[in-house]
C-alpha cells in the first residue's frame, strides 16, 4: 500500500504553517502520523500537501502552574505515560496512554494528534473527557480554548476551523481527595476498543459522592460523556447497587451502531460493563456484579 503523490513542507515555526493553510485548502498537519499515514496508504486520504511540525517548540512540554497542567500538542504517547507530571496530577491521562495501541506506537503518536483525529475508541479523548480538559486551538487571528465537551464533533470531526491548529491540552490538577478507574475491552491488547471507559470522581469526607464524569470510548460517533451519571450519583454514597442502576441508565441512552465488532446489543453490553468496572475502580469498590 502506497499514499498519493503529495508535497512536503517541515515547518520551523507558526507562520509557515499558516501560510501553508491559507494557500492550499488540501493540507494536513503531522507529527507522529500514526493516524494519517495509514489513511493514506488505504487511499482514505490525500492531501496535496503535508505540513511536518514536529519541530515546533511551541507545541511541547508538559508543565503545571495555578491548578492547571498544560501538555503540548506534540508531546508523545509514551512521555504522558510516564512524565512524573502527568503521573502525580493526572494518573488517569497517564493510565489511559498505557492502554494506547503498542510501545512503537506509543513512541511516535502525540497527544494533539489523537485529539485532532477525534476517533471515539481512541482512549486520551475518552480520559480528556473525564478530565474536563480544555483544548487550546491557535490560528494567525489569536488563541481561544475549547471545552473537551464541545470539541468533538461527529465521525472525525472537531470544532476546529481551518487555519487553526490544536497546540495544547489544559487540565486541572487532580484534588488529592480525587479518585480515577479505567477499564477497556478490545481482541488484543493493542487493538482498537470494542468499548471502555475513563472515569473521574471525587468524594468528600463524608464519602458522598461531590463529582463523577466517565468518557466512553466506541460508544457512537465522536469521543463522548457518558449522559446521567452526575444525576444519578453526586450527592450520594455511592454503593454497588447505585453503580448498577446508573450503568442501567446511561446504557438506556446509548445507540453505539452495529459494526465489525458486533451488534448494537453486543456493543452497548461492552461499554455498560467497562464503564461499571471503572466507576468500581473509581469508587474503591472492587468487583461489582
Amino acid at each position: 500500500m502506497k499514499p498519493p503523490p503529495f508535497d512536503y513542507l517541515r515547518a520551523s515555526n507558526l507562520e509557515e504553517v499558516w501560510d501553508a493553510l491559507d494557500r492550499d485548502e488540501d493540507v494536513k498537519l503531522i507529527a507522529g502520523g500514526q493516524s494519517l499515514v495509514p489513511l493514506m496508504n488505504l487511499r482514505l486520504a490525500s492531501p496535496s500537501l503535508l505540513v511536518d511540525i514536529t519541530r515546533l517548540k511551541a507545541l511541547q512540554g508538559v508543565t503545571s502552574q495555578s491548578s492547571v497542567l498544560r501538555i503540548g500538542a506534540l508531546t508523545r504517547h509514551a512521555e504522558i505515560e510516564r512524565h512524573p507530571l502527568v503521573v502525580d496530577q493526572a494518573p488517569l491521562l497517564s493510565q489511559a496512554a498505557s492502554w494506547v495501541a503498542h510501545a512503537q506506537i506509543r513512541n511516535r503518536g502525540t497527544l494533539g494528534g489523537s485529539v485532532a483525529h477525534s476517533d471515539s475508541a481512541a482512549e486520551l479523548p475518552a480520559a480528556l473527557l473525564a478530565l474536563d480538559a480544555t483544548m487550546v486551538a491557535r490560528s494567525r487571528g489569536g488563541e481561544r480554548r475549547i471545552p473537551a465537551r464541545e470539541f468533538f464533533g461527529s465521525y472525525f470531526t472537531t470544532a476546529l476551523v481551518p487555519g487553526e491548529l490544536l497546540t495544547a491540552v489544559e487540565l486541572p490538577v487532580a484534588l488529592p481527595s480525587a479518585t480515577w478507574g479505567f477499564a477497556e475491552f478490545a481482541r488484543r491488547r493493542g487493538d482498537y476498543a470494542i468499548g471502555g471507559a475513563a472515569v473521574y470522581a471525587d468524594r468528600g469526607p463524608d464519602q458522598v459522592c461531590r463529582v463523577v464524569r466517565a468518557g466512553l470510548l466506541a460508544a457512537g460517533p465522536a469521543p463522548c460523556l457518558a449522559p446521567g451519571l452526575g444525576e444519578s450519583m453526586v450527592g450520594r454514597v455511592v454503593d454497588a447497587g447505585l453503580i448498577s442502576r446508573t450503568v442501567e441508565s446511561t446504557l438506556a441512552q446509548l445507540s453505539p451502531g452495529e459494526n465489525v465488532h458486533g451488534t448494537v446489543e453486543y456493543r452497548r453490553d461492552i461499554i455498560g460493563e467497562m464503564l461499571r468496572r471503572a466507576l468500581a475502580s473509581a469508587f474503591q469498590l472492587g468487583e461489582v456484579a
